[in-house]
């Protein structure tokens, strides 16, 4: 673990292993921490919240900047890391760790352009500034699908708006964790403005959610983690960007060549575990028939296997635990009418049991468990509709609200689908998962996908706050 500016030990001694799901072979031995430990980080962190903000937007995004020389420094061993820990695939753990030295950069410039305002009074004789101020330790709670920048794009524009952070990883991807926290602590920031506690989110999590030291909360995961999280948190400044079940509609006009190709990135991308993945697919009865064609040709050519030999494309899933929801949700499926039109089973003769077949399901009952629930596995679940209005009406049926996307040549159509779609984020003829790292990126109020938006300035605002300041002269 990294505290006050140095590598430490758990308090209480235990330690516990990493394994991969690539591999199922032992990677690391990592540091338990707990309450006392969490507790150490955020005093740590309370210390040096002060002088940090002291700086100037200028001097901290310098230091930021340091951290995205060293990820580029260190890419190759990043890369690795990721795909050992997590699983995806060489190409997709690349791209993660461009991604992930463009939120340093972008948050350090962000935080340059942070601004008050002059505000008038009713006095003639007076001035108003409202000032923007760091809200002092932000506790960053992340987890394992993508374990670099989900993180950066929280603790990144924390730090560039003056805050401290404390952060414990994913304890299934603490390996890739302490590879990014290498970064940080080779950046030199002064001691105890970065923390990082690896050990249980039932402990050491729970402790930086609640505890009064830390002042504001950005979080990271599944809908019933976060509502645990958000009560603990109760009265500090969140943002939480939780589940989502997001559907991808095509409609009787839409390009079925794109919207099959986009759908293969929407459902298989990080092997579905992805909380933007298509895990809906609600297609027009006229052109079903086809589009499960067109998806299934592309599905074929998905490669599952080892996530560093060259030609895989998808690789295993990061734990047991989605790999027995993929078994539940695909049974289920198939108890209540679904079809099984490619895949559908773990894949045999693999180091591990969490190598889950690219799977495609035809004629869905909307009440499926994979069709409401977040299943976040590699599956395509194509759902018959006969309508725009139908396609609208299903999508805001579901408890999340997340993102989604529509296929149609009617601009129209498009326009009207994001206008009534009670989703945060909408594509338009582009794959669910397409998102930028400057746009800003969350769940609509009123849904089980969480409040506040990652993505650009938009962190660095709630990790910040207006201070009014009144001049008589």
């Amino acid at each position: 673990m990294f505290i006050a500016g140095a590598w430490a030990e758990a308090l209480s001694g235990e330690v516990f292993d990493a394994e991969s799901p690539v591999t199922g072979a032992k990677i690391g031995v990592i540091q338990k921490g707990g309450r006392e430990d969490a507790q150490r980080a955020i005093a740590a962190a309370n210390e040096a919240a002060p002088a940090w903000a002291r700086l100037s937007p200028f001097e901290r995004a310098a230091f930021l900047n340091r951290v995205a020389d060293e990820v580029e420094k260190r890419r190759a061993t990043l890369v690795h890391a990721l795909t050992l820990d997590q699983g995806k695939p060489l190409a997709e753990s690349r791209d993660e760790v461009e991604e992930l030295v463009a939120y340093w950069r972008n948050a350090a410039e962000d935080g340059k352009r942070l601004e008050g305002r002059l505000a008038n009074s009713v006095s003639p004789g007076k001035r108003v500034l409202l000032v923007r101020r760091p809200r002092g330790v932000i506790g960053v709670i992340t987890p394992w699908n993508w374990p670099y920048t989900m993180p950066a794009e929280l603790i990144a524009p924390a730090l560039a708006a003056g805050n401290a952070v404390v952060w414990p990883p994913a304890s299934t991807t603490a390996v890739a964790g302490i590879a990014l926290a290498e970064c940080v602590a080779e950046a030199d920031l002064p001691p105890g403005v970065f923390n990082f506690v690896t050990g249980p989110g039932s402990t050491v999590g729970d402790e930086i959610a609640r505890n009064p030291g830390t002042h504001g909360v950005g979080f990271i995961g599944s809908t019933e983690t976060g509502r645990r999280v958000a009560e603990a948190a109760a009265g500090k400044a969140a943002i939480l960007e939780l589940g989502g079940n997001g559907p991808v509609v095509v409609l009787d006009d839409a390009d079925l060549d794109l919207a099959a190709e986009a759908t293969v990135a929407a459902c298989f991308l990080c092997s579905g575990q992805s909380c933007t993945a298509g895990e809906r697919l609600l297609v027009h009865r006229d052109v079903r028939e086809e589009f499960v064609a067109k998806l299934k040709e592309h599905v074929s050519k998905i490669v599952l296997g080892d996530p560093f030999a060259d030609g895989t494309t998808m690789g295993p899933l990061n734990n047991e635990g989605v790999a027995a929801k993929m078994d539940e949700h695909v049974a289920d499926a198939v108890k209540r009418g679904a079809e099984i039109v490619h895949g559908g089973a773990r894949a045999g003769g693999f180091p591990t049991d969490l190598y889950w077949q690219p799977t495609i399901l035809d004629g869905v009952s909307a009440d499926s468990l994979v069709a409401t629930e977040e299943t976040f596995g590699p599956v395509a679940p194509v759902v018959e509709i006969d309508s725009l209005e139908q396609a609208i009406e299903l999508a805001n049926a579901s408890p999340y609200g997340l993102l989604s996307a529509i296929f149609t040549r009617d601009l129209a159509k498009g326009l009207r689908y994001a206008d009534e779609v009670k989703t945060g984020w909408v594509n338009i003829n582009e794959s669910s998962n397409y998102w930028e790292t400057h746009l800003p990126f969350g769940g609509r109020s009123g849904t089980a996908s969480g409040i506040g938006r990652v993505g650009g300035s938009s962190p660095l605002e709630a990790f910040s706050e207006l201070q009014t300041v009144v001049i008589s002269q």
